[in-house]
């Protein structure tokens, strides 16, 4: 990482969040991304609040009405519950779809590639995410690894909250080599 803080300066990322995320899967990546400079944004349903698993607030300053994939050179998808409830919202299971098909960097965590596999993304595809999901994105069609960080191009995933650190490097890493 640049220590000026400046890694990822001109980048912007959406972070997706809905109710009951997993904390740090969602404020890791927001931390970290606007550490090394990208402005990153919290995307959701509404433009409101969102509590956590464990009741932690964040405020969504983009509405899903508002989102376009071309706006973002990354999303990030975390896990917890939230994804059950996101891909429940057609507009946000379209931005992923098309982030994905424009080769945008998109991330999930955990349990949010429930969302990759509501967009139709996984077919062909490796990925990871928590063993309790595996059956859903092997019925999505992928191929599904026990890894702390799968890298398929541009698309990434991990498994849960200890992965964070391989999960960020590699979507920072993806985001560099995009130029």
């Amino acid at each position: 990482m640049d220590s000026g803080g400046s890694a990822l300066r001109g980048r912007r990322v959406a972070v997706l969040a809905e109710r009951l995320y997993q904390e740090l899967e969602l404020w890791y990546p927001l931390l970290r991304f606007r550490e090394e400079g990208a402005e990153t944004l919290v995307v959701a349903p509404q433009a409101a609040e969102y509590s956590s698993k464990l009741g932690y607030p964040v405020t969504a300053t983009v509405a899903a009405a508002q989102a376009r994939a071309e706006d973002f050179d990354a999303v990030v998808i975390p896990g917890g519950y939230c994804p059950d409830y996101l891909r429940r919202d057609a507009r946000l299971v379209a931005l992923v779809r098309a982030a994905v098909q424009r080769g945008a960097v998109v991330g999930a965590i955990c349990h949010g590639p429930w969302m990759l596999c509501s967009a139709g993304v996984l077919r062909g595809r490796r990925a990871t995410s928590h063993a309790a999901i595996r059956d859903d994105v092997v019925h999505a069609g992928a191929q599904w690894e026990d890894a702390e960080v799968v890298v398929d191009g541009p698309l990434v995933t991990s498994r849960r909250p200890e992965d964070l650190p391989a999960f960020c490097r590699a979507i920072a890493t993806q985001l560099r080599a995009q130029g």
